[in-house]
């Protein structure tokens, strides 16, 4: 049997209250009895409904509670009848009037009734629905809502909020079989006599209206994500209405609010209109448009191209072309998602380098690189230069070359610039090649990408065939692989992996990966390529990043989430060439590849103390150690450790110390420990360490923030306050 929360029940909801019970629900009936503008409270109005109800052989009890505590509602239907299966939000205020005189408190009570009220009871109601794997729920809404009324602004705003409301939820019940729909009526009641004449609110009766959300809420109803209007016995739907629109711009010029003006009778234009039903319409239609940029305005060849040849392609114009650079920070959040996104898990022997911040030698995929890159050239495909008009849905990733410089910083901002170096003309479509230098805060450049795009249906423009600029791919040796790892991705793989960025619906959305001829959504060709790196990483350079120096690859097939990439290499000298294929298929993903090493173990980290450390703030602080432990030998008997301190500055170590207060009388010295190994090491930037010892940072918040990192015993970090006691004078 059913069960139905009504709420207000004076008019409409009484009227809905009655036709539920005589067609068999179990009624919970809500209302707080106050005035139609939310004033004074009365227990009357709901207990009369629920008389009428029992004198007629129905079930029902009263609630008086409001409705912003939902969960009292619920709580009542649940102690009473056991279950909840239907849910109408009719409560409902006024408090009319024009918006230069509505109050913070005229605006607020009428959100806090009508759509936070709705909210509040629909939310204690949705996990008994999903139990249940049913629920109907009916949004009342409001023609005022849809369409706007005079010194209603207040009200039509928490009315049309219950249609985006209704819309959302019908999207997120659907697999729990619960449908929601958002219905305005029009009928006598207490609030409608405030703006109806006498003789209108007498004739469009309640009843003209209940007979509609009884049959939405019908267990054989499929009807969900619709708005209707009713009243005097007729009932309507509504659906969006779209012109076509008009294109004002094209690939070579810019949206100008004059290129509006001159569209504007198109743009207004409702012939030949348009229905569209979800923001996935929208996605793809205008996915469509960026596909034909180069077909001007109004679906019209543009006479304003700069293009060279029909297939929107100046090789000339392209390579000229003045890219604006693009910056893109990141943090130690940023690389554990990336490395998240390409494999990397907590059953890894060493995942705490690339999962976890606080780990003493925290590291940076190198395929990271690829971030900075892609942010630099994401606008080239779409109108943001000269020379390159092309369909932006036959984009393919060919190929990628990588080179890095140095270790990233678990911290940074950096400055990319992109260049067009060439296009090639390959018949079938056009490779554009893209180099992006990508630079740290220093200056310094750190990394180096070359992207080949392939453009389907853009050859044939008379171009070059070969070019000098593309990083070429070799062949792996004839021998068998020296070594082979395999790996299974996870289902979730691309769902996690666009989450660094490339957001492309072909590797989310079904619909849209189905539209490009896949079967379901494909993992990110540079997802392979994060793989593929982790792989050679591991094998062979103990998954040390600095050791990583080049890595080139071709994209041949793509992978689906859930497939297992195996990759097979080869090494010679400091070469590592290398090949990955999908173990389900036996088919190659990643061809012509071959990841280059560093000569010995790590050029980018220290081996020995660093020069120019006499202008560190940090040795101050170090010399006045020193004299505070001459007079303070106690402090040896006290502490019993022997800390070690790598300060840094831009992420390098830029000098080392030692506090032995363990051994003889203890010493404070630059350099290494001289007695072994430290007790316990800390890593701190020549500034974090002065305002440590100063007490303007706390120690807890620095290691969190990973300020500060700790080797060795942690537990003795929590003596160095004995050791920092004297130096906040500093």
């Amino acid at each position: 049997m059913l069960r139905q929360i009504g709420s207000r029940v004076q008019g409409l909801g009484r009227e809905y209250a009655l036709l539920f019970a005589e067609r068999g629900a179990a009624v919970v009936v809500n209302d707080l009895g106050g005035s139609f503008k939310g004033e004074g409270q009365s227990t009357r109005a709901a207990d009369k409904v629920v008389e009428e109800i029992k004198a007629k052989g129905g079930k029902a009890v009263a609630n008086y509670d409001s409705v912003e505590f939902g969960e009292k509602l619920v709580e009542t239907a649940i102690q009473n009848f056991g279950r909840l299966d239907i849910v109408v939000n009719n409560a409902g205020i006024l408090r009319d009037k024009s918006f230069a005189r509505i109050s913070d408190l005229d605006w607020d009570l009428i959100h806090k009734v009508h759509l936070r009220g709705s909210f509040s009871v629909t939310r204690a109601a949705w996990p008994h629905m999903k139990k249940n794997n049913f629920g109907r729920i009916i949004m009342i809404s409001s023609a005022a809502g849809i369409y706007g009324n005079f010194g209603q602004g207040n009200y039509s705003a928490a009315k049309l909020g219950l249609v985006g409301l209704s819309n959302t939820l019908s999207i997120e019940g659907k697999k729990y079989n619960i449908k929601c729909n958002a219905v305005a009526p029009t009928a006598g009641s207490r609030m409608t006599e405030t703006v109806m004449p006498p003789e209108l609110v007498a004739a469009l009766k309640p009843e003209y209206v209940a007979p509609l959300i009884v049959y939405l809420c019908h267990e054989d109803t499929e009807e969900t994500g619709g708005l209707f209007e009713v009243g005097a016995g007729w009932v309507s739907k509504l659906r969006w209405e779209r012109t076509n629109g008009a294109v004002c711009r094209t690939a070579s010029t810019k949206m100008t609010p004059e290129s509006v003006r001159d569209e504007w009778q198109q743009i207004t234009d409702f012939d030949n209109a348009t229905y569209p039903q979800s923001a996935a319409d929208t996605t793809r239609h205008l996915i469509g448009i960026l596909s034909d940029l180069d077909g001007g305005l109004g679906g019209k060849k543009s006479t304003k191209s700069t293009s060279s040849s029909s297939n929107g392609i100046n090789v000339e114009l392209a390579k000229a072309a003045k890219i604006r650079p693009s910056t893109f920070t990141y943090g130690p959040k940023d690389a554990i998602l990336y490395a998240l996104g390409v494999g990397y898990t907590t059953k890894d022997e060493d995942y705490l380098k690339f999962l976890y911040e606080g780990s003493e030698d925290f590291s940076i995929v190198p395929s990271f690189s690829i971030l900075a890159s892609q942010a630099s050239s994401a606008g080239i495909f779409t109108g943001g230069i000269p020379g390159l008009s092309v369909d932006v849905t036959k984009i393919l990733h060919g190929e990628q070359y990588m080179e890095l410089y140095k270790p990233f910083p678990p911290n940074g901002k950096l400055t990319s610039q992109a260049r067009v170096v060439d296009v090639l003309d390959k018949g079938v479509g056009a490779l554009i090649l893209i180099d992006v230098d990508t630079y740290n805060e220093a200056k310094e450049k750190i990394a180096y990408n070359q992207s080949a795009i392939m453009v389907i249906g853009a050859g044939g423009f008379q171009g070059s065939k070969a070019s000098p600029a593309l990083k070429p791919m070799v062949k792996p040796p004839k021998r068998a692989p020296d070594a082979s790892m395999a790996e299974k991705t996870g289902v979730d793989q691309a769902a996690i992996y666009r989450l660094t960025g490339d957001r492309n619906p072909l590797h989310i959305d079904p619909s849209f990966a189905a539209m490009g001829g896949f079967k379901q959504p494909i993992l990110h060709g540079m997802c392979s390529f994060g793989y593929a790196t982790r792989h050679v990483m591991k094998t062979y350079a103990n998954n040390d990043v600095s050791k990583i120096k080049a890595i080139k690859t071709r994209f041949s097939k793509p992978v689906l989430p859930g497939e297992t990439i195996q990759t097979d290499m080869w090494k010679d000298g400091n070469r590592v060439y290398f090949q990955c294929k999908v173990v389900e298929t036996g088919v190659p993903c990643l061809t012509g590849a071959y990841v280059d090493l560093y000569d010995g173990a790590t050029e980018a980290k220290v081996t020995s103390q660093p020069s120019g450390g006499s202008n560190m703030k940090s040795n101050a602080v170090f010399e006045a150690m020193k004299q505070q432990l001459a007079g303070k030998k106690d402090l040896v008997k006290k502490i019993k450790a022997v800390f070690g301190f790598e300060i840094t500055k831009d992420g390098k170590t830029a000098a080392e110390w030692t506090a032995d207060v363990k051994n003889g009388d203890g010493a404070i010295y630059q350099g290494k420990p001289k007695s072994g190994k430290a007790d316990c090491t800390i890593v701190i930037s020549d500034d974090d360490f002065v305002d440590l010892v100063s007490g303007k940072l706390n120690g807890q918040t620095a290691f969190m923030q990973g300020k500060m990192k700790l080797k060795g015993n942690m537990m003795l970090a929590q003596k160095l306050g004995d050791l920092f006691k004297d130096q906040a004078k500093l």
